[in-house]
């Protein structure tokens, strides 16, 4: 008597499809830095993963102490963290260089009403168009408001 395993190819292919549709959800992926020279303390950075697979860097900043003025012309992220540290996104939003603060001074009142305690702000968009198509690839299935 022989001892082999049957393969079902079908049922293998399906489950490493099944896999990456998983993986397409919208997730924080956490870097490692490195402590900067000469013994500065490494930068808060941490990346968030889109539904279409795009990473966004993002820098960590606590929200209770936050300007919303810092948040001109970037992708904002609220997160709240639950107690194995995995980050809970809150609400995701693009901000342009407007005179609006009333309208980001609202946004982050309500984020931090749903429990975020980070900001994570993403700037390297190089424009309007791409931050909007950043807020859409990172927001969750919940109708928000685009831009704040």
């Amino acid at each position: 008597m022989t001892n082999k395993r049957a393969l079902s190819w079908s049922a293998a292919l399906r489950d490493l499809k099944d896999d990456h549709m998983r993986r397409q959800d919208v997730r924080e992926e956490r870097l490692r830095t490195a402590q900067g020279l000469r013994g500065t303390p490494a930068l808060a950075l941490s990346a968030w993963r889109g539904r279409s697979g795009r990473r966004y860097v993002v820098g960590i900043h606590p929200a209770g102490e936050f300007d919303p003025e810092e948040m001109t012309e970037a992708v904002t992220i609220a997160v709240r963290r639950d107690t194995t540290g995995i980050a809970q996104m809150v609400s995701v939003a693009s901000s342009e260089e407007s005179p609006r603060d009333h309208l980001r001074r609202v946004w982050l009142d309500r984020a931090r009403r749903g429990g975020a305690t980070e900001l994570h702000i993403h700037r390297l968009a190089d424009g309007e168009t791409e931050r909007h198509a950043i807020v859409d690839d990172l927001r969750p299935e919940t109708i928000e408001p685009r831009q704040v």
